[in-house]
């Protein structure tokens, strides 16, 4: 797991103030707020920059953080790495529920570092506590959007129930302490279920709607499914297949709620009898379009 660099990533040096420290945030911030910036990456580097200032602005987790450094953390990476594979244990980031940070966080403060120290560098032995269990945890979409409670039931028999919360994305892990068989943590990987409706990417949702070519052409005010429930779209004219039209906040909740996107999609009516050939035709003929000439 790579070692991040917060004072890098603020752009402040190791003896930044915390005034110093708190005035790079902001500017960052506000620089990378994916409702402001429209760089790809925005969002990426949005929770970097949040990630920083979390342990930054706090004096014991910028202690432990400066204490351990680079080199102790690449040390302990080594460590744990050796450890885990002569007992046959795979290695895996994971991130605390609803916490929105990258596996380098959560394996740093809530995997050993706040623990007793036993080396140099305050970090906890790798051997001392038994390696994690990985598990998949199949959920809808609903039970992410709304958070929920679901009981699973392990391998070897036993049922534990867990807590959804709300917004976490697919792909992320749902830390059950002491649950694994071996008595360490019991890792749940979060996967969707496909939904009849919605795709789903990161925290923004995709709602295909289907409109009528008169719809389309003069627009139309149409009700549209949400995840938490219909609302009135109005749909302008001269739409066109492919359009996107975006619903701020209608996505996934979270620190930066995601959007629903309604990708628009015309349907042409089936021909079915002689008048509906012959409007097509008188429409032919009114029209001279040839939108592949458009």
């Amino acid at each position: 797991m790579e070692y991040k660099d917060y004072y890098k990533t603020l752009g402040v040096e190791k003896t930044a103030s915390k005034d110093e420290i708190k005035k790079a945030y902001r500017r960052l911030a506000r620089k990378y707020h994916p409702d402001v910036s429209k760089a790809s990456d925005a969002e990426a580097r949005f929770k970097d920059v949040s990630e920083a200032y979390e342990v930054l602005k706090d004096k014991r987790k910028r202690a432990q953080y400066d204490q351990m450094g680079q080199g102790g953390w690449e040390q302990r990476q080594h460590r744990q790495s050796s450890y885990a594979g002569s007992h046959g244990f795979g290695s895996g980031g994971y991130s605390q529920p609803n916490a929105g940070f990258s596996d380098f966080f959560e394996s740093f403060f809530r995997n050993g570092q706040q623990s007793q120290s036993t080396n140099s560098y305050g970090a906890r032995g790798a051997g001392s506590a038994p390696a994690a269990q990985t598990a998949t945890i199949n959920l809808t979409l609903e039970d992410v959007f709304e958070g929920a409670k679901k009981t699973i039931r392990l391998p070897n028999g036993k049922s534990l129930d867990v807590k959804i919360p709300q917004g976490i994305e697919e792909g992320k892990k749902i830390r059950l302490r002491g649950k694994a068989s071996n008595g360490g943590d019991l890792l749940l990987t979060v996967k969707l279920k496909d939904h009849p409706d919605y795709k789903v990417e990161n925290k923004d949702v995709y709602l295909n709607l289907l409109l009528s070519p008169w719809e389309a052409a003069l627009g139309k005010t149409i009700a549209v499914k949400t995840l938490s429930g219909n609302i009135k779209l109005k749909i302008p004219a001269s739409a066109y297949t492919g359009q996107k039209m975006r619903l701020r906040g209608k996505g996934l909740p979270g620190k930066v709620a995601g959007d629903q996107y309604v990708v628009i999609n015309i349907v042409t009516p089936p021909i079915e009898s002689d008048a509906d050939k012959k409007m097509y035709e008188k429409m032919q003929k009114h029209f001279q379009w040839n939108p592949r000439k458009s």
